[in-house]
């Protein structure tokens, strides 16, 4: 068993783990950091972001304005402690950005522009073109690239967190080019591996969003935490799940059903003028998909090979605009949908985006086991609560990576001793564990493929834009039946260089346990608020479950407990958009 020992190993190249390795080497040069990403880092999904990251920058908007959007985004789920951090230290992490070259539009007159973006009463979202997430994570990565403490680990994947003592002090991971686990040892421990969304069949996250770190965490005692909030973004192709930015309709845009009609003005989003107000196609993200679903069951949508879908019409921005800032929009449109938005409104339909649940952990990316911190999509630090504002996100990647790397760089400097042979022994576990339930396994009658298959299929059904108690009961014994079945899975590839199959059952196992604790977390949260829509429990419940549901992996089914909101500035009240 080889082993490689560092001071802080971070999981996850994308932007979230990158602004991490870069706080470590410009602030901690005598540490040694090990990138460990499962895929090339520019081929991680931050890459795929096209709208752009919210700051405050302007003089007519305040850190009081965002934090208030954040909060009523979060149908105040949200952690108010943590939204306002996250908001005071927003502005500095884009300008730093800036210094590294990341090439943010401009205004005329040289200040970095910013657009409208859903759920924001002031334009606040800087952009780079509709490419943001590219020009970030090119910034990031050519950025940590000159940092000489920095080990980079491409292409491996992580299969176990090494804890020993109740501390975490490493991981087991697979070198895909050798088919070797070998233990990397670290002082501490940084998860930074993005979502889920392949819990579901549309959706706009790449292959690689598979919850690789809330299943790490999980398994090692973390609870996951609010995992029953799941975003929909409103405007995905049909068929491929391919996002259409909501730049789109920040820059102008309008969504209009069959008739042509904007219907959102009948959903409590406000009328349809003046349109740059928080109102109409610049509502929130949840409360737009659940209006697509209402207007599907009047029949006011169109019909397409994929489903049902509405129109996002950009013709009267003209064709120089949309050149301009929604280049990419245009490229998709053309490429996956065969319409070009100069001449033709573009079919959309609701798509699966985000996680809003994830990793337990506080307002420094900690989480309750010692040496063990989580930034990113993949943690919850309770910034987003029930719905997040679109563009708040890839801010996020940037101001708690740094946080968390701050953190650990301090554990790990408090905490120097590893111990090395214990560690080694687990990982020495782990390969065999794998070896023996996958590669040498003989029989089984389970593939991969369809047991994954049929996991989209039951997330879909019982935990979708709209969901019962009956539905998410029967999909909780559905996917308790998954899990049996899954012991009896078999390979047919049983090579060790670049084993995708292999690679894809482990993936699997990560989901089948995250989407149990997602469904067993919906169940339990007899409400509606934010993306959590019961049928059968319609109202927001404040006295009940202003709570963040706590998600405790056992033998069996998951454990759930609550966790009480801080609220710090602003009390509870409804949430409305569009007066």
């Amino acid at each position: 068993m080889e082993s490689h020992e560092y001071d802080v190993v971070i999981v996850g190249g994308g932007g979230a783990g990158l602004r991490a390795a870069i706080e470590l080497g410009e602030s901690f040069p005598k540490l040694r950091i090990a990138v460990v990403s499962k895929v090339y880092p520019m081929r991680s999904h931050t890459v795929a972001a096209e709208g752009g990251a919210a700051a405050v920058i302007k003089s007519n908007d305040s850190l009081e304005n965002h934090c208030h959007d954040t909060v009523s985004g979060s149908d105040w789920l949200g952690d108010q402690d943590v939204i306002e951090t996250f908001v005071k230290e927003a502005p500095d992490e884009l300008i730093r950005m800036e210094h590294w070259g990341c090439p943010w539009s401009r205004e005329p007159n040289g200040q970095v522009a910013v657009r409208p973006f859903g759920g924001m009463v002031i334009e606040r979202t800087w952009f780079a073109a509709d490419k943001t997430g590219f020009h970030m994570l090119h910034t990031l990565y050519q950025t940590a690239l000159k940092f000489q403490s920095l080990k980079w680990y491409d292409e491996w994947f992580v299969t176990k967190l090494l804890v020993d003592n109740g501390r975490c002090q490493g991981v087991a991971a697979i070198e895909l080019l050798t088919g070797q686990l070998h233990a990397i040892l670290g002082k501490a421990v940084i998860l930074c591996t993005g979502g889920a969304g392949r819990l579901f069949p549309f959706t706009t996250n790449g292959a690689i969003k598979t919850g690789d770190g809330m299943f790490l965490a999980y398994q090692a005692g973390v609870a996951l935490k609010d995992m029953e909030f799941v975003q929909y973004h409103p405007t995905g192709l049909p068929g491929s799940g391919i996002l259409i930015t909501e730049a789109a309709r920040g820059e102008g845009g309008i969504l209009t059903n069959k008739d042509g009609y904007r219907y959102l003005q009948d959903y409590g989003l406000g009328p349809p003028e003046p349109f740059r107000k928080r109102a109409m196609e610049l509502g929130p993200r949840d409360r737009l998909s659940q209006a697509f679903v209402q207007e599907e069951a009047k029949g006011r949508t169109i019909s397409t090979p994929f489903g049902s879908a509405v129109y996002l019409d950009l013709r009267h921005l003209g064709e120089a605009t949309i050149n301009k800032k929604l280049p990419f929009v245009r490229e998709l449109s053309k490429n996956y949908a065969g319409i070009d938005p100069v001449y033709k409104p573009i079919p959309v339909r609701p798509v699966i985006h985000y996680v809003m649940g994830g990793v337990d952990t506080d307002v420094e990316g900690a989480t309750v086991v010692p040496g063990l911190y989580a930034a990113g999509e993949c943690a919850c630090i309770s910034l987003n609560g029930a719905n997040r504002l679109g563009s708040n996100s890839l801010t996020e990647l940037l101001v708690f990576g740094r946080r968390a790397a701050h953190a650990a760089a301090q554990f790990a400097a408090e905490n120097p001793a590893l111990a090395s042979e214990k560690l080694k022994a687990q990982a020495s576990d782990e390969q065999e564990r794998i070896a023996s339930q996958f590669i040498r396994k003989q029989g089984g009658n389970e593939r991969v493929a369809t047991l994954r298959l049929e996991l989209n299929r039951l997330m879909e059904a019982g935990a979708g834009i709209y969901r019962s108690g009956d539905g998410l009961q029967k999909a909780c014994s559905g996917i308790a039946a998954l899990k049996d079945r899954f012991r009896n899975v078999a390979l047919d590839d049983r090579s060790l260089s670049y084993n995708t199959e292999l690679i894809s059952v482990l993936e699997l196992e990560f989901l089948l346990d995250i989407g149990q604790s997602l469904l067993h977390s919906a169940l339990c949260r007899t409400e509606s608020r934010g993306s959590h829509q019961r049928t059968d429990h319609t109202a927001r419940d404040d006295q009940k479950f202003l709570k963040h549901s706590m998600a405790y992996r056992t033998d069996a089914e998951p454990r759930i407990e609550y966790k009480d909101v801080v609220i710090t500035r602003w009390p509870p009240k409804e949430r409305v958009y569009g007066k």
